[in-house]
């Protein structure tokens, strides 16, 4: 992230520098030069912006390079089909949520740069997108109420969204743009990891977690 952010800069300090040099030969009426320098100016001003807008969007990712514990949750059943699920985030955020559903539900945006971004400092990165419920009949899904919850934080550029809105525009930088959800029963009291892996999100029950007393 910091490669890319000071390439950004040097690319605004290139195109600034290219707008000086057009003001200076539109005086001197040197039109071609000016003409020339105005367009790389403009060029290099844009890429710039481009840098700057993926750095500030992916924001708030974290780097995917094997599996790690992208959230801890803690669930407790509070009535038929509802339960209470408290998550706890790695950046130290924690959300409690009253779930309709017989089944937790998380799922998150993964993003895999092409190899020639790496040289930049972006790596294949997630970001937990949704918690909500799922119920275990086809019946039940189609007809009982549904909730759900956002877990990522709000970005001043969603670069998920942008690719998938406008996938010409990044194709030369995007490998892949993909979601990745899971889902584990929460009928009873339990403690779960939510996991990330190259393949996507998993749950296991927590390595600490013992029964809980009901």
């Amino acid at each position: 992230m910091a490669v890319l952010t000071v390439v950004a800069l040097v690319l605004a300090a290139l195109g600034a520098l290219l707008l000086a040099v057009t003001f200076l030969s539109v005086r001197r009426r040197k039109l071609l030069r000016s003409l020339g320098a105005l367009l790389s100016g403009l060029l290099f001003l844009a890429l710039a912006g481009l840098a700057a807008a993926v750095t500030v969007g992916v924001r708030g990712y974290r780097a995917l390079t094997a599996e790690e514990v992208a959230a801890r949750v803690r669930t407790e059943p509070i009535g038929p089909q509802h339960f209470r699920a408290t998550v706890e985030l790695p950046d130290g955020r924690v959300g409690q949520f009253d779930i309709a559903g017989d089944q937790l539900y998380v799922d998150a945006h993964i993003l895999k740069w092409k190899p020639i971004v790496n040289l930049l400092g972006l790596r294949t990165g997630y970001e937990l997108d949704r918690v909500g419920g799922r119920y275990t009949g086809v019946a039940d899904e189609r007809q009982r109420p549904h909730t759900v919850f956002p877990l990522g934080p709000e970005h001043a550029v969603d670069v998920f969204a942008f690719v998938r809105r406008h996938p010409r525009v990044l194709a030369p930088l995007v490998d892949a743009t993909y979601g990745s959800g899971t889902f584990v029963s929460a009928e009873q009291p339990g403690r779960f990891e939510v996991r990330v892996s190259t393949t996507g999100l998993l749950i296991r029950p927590a390595a600490d977690s013992a029964p809980v007393p009901q």
